[in-house]
């Protein structure tokens, strides 16, 4: 019996532990780095290597997405997807884009920047 009851009492220090970790993770804001790239466009290298240097930065929530319309060139993305491409799309309007552009980086949906350049 007394086993079952360390078990409980660890596992309840277990689950308090996690959940005050999870609340300072919370408390720390979020940036989220969105990189829509293609195989198909060749200023999208840099702008991978630009978003890997980044991902690992506290607070950093980074994420890419292979787009589909380069695929009119002959050469399918095997990674590209129409949501992802409708993703970028629906961002368009409220950023002052007439369309679509690669290699783009949208940071917290608001901002955005051509994510082959350095420091952007």
């Amino acid at each position: 019996m007394s086993g079952s009851s360390t078990f409980i009492k660890v596992s309840s220090l277990s689950a308090i532990a996690l959940a005050a970790s999870l609340g300072a993770a919370a408390a720390q804001p979020l940036s989220v780095v969105e990189l829509f790239t293609s195989q198909g466009c060749s200023s999208c290298p840099p702008a991978n290597a630009n978003l890997i240097k980044v991902k690992d930065q506290p607070g950093v929530l980074a994420l890419s997405f292979n787009v589909t319309y380069w695929d009119y060139l002959g050469w399918k993305d095997i990674f590209g997807k129409q949501e992802f491409t409708r993703r970028q799309v629906s961002y368009e309007p409220a950023l002052g884009h007439d369309g679509p552009f690669t290699p783009q980086v949208v940071v917290n949906g608001h901002a955005d920047v051509v994510g082959a350049a350095p420091g952007e």
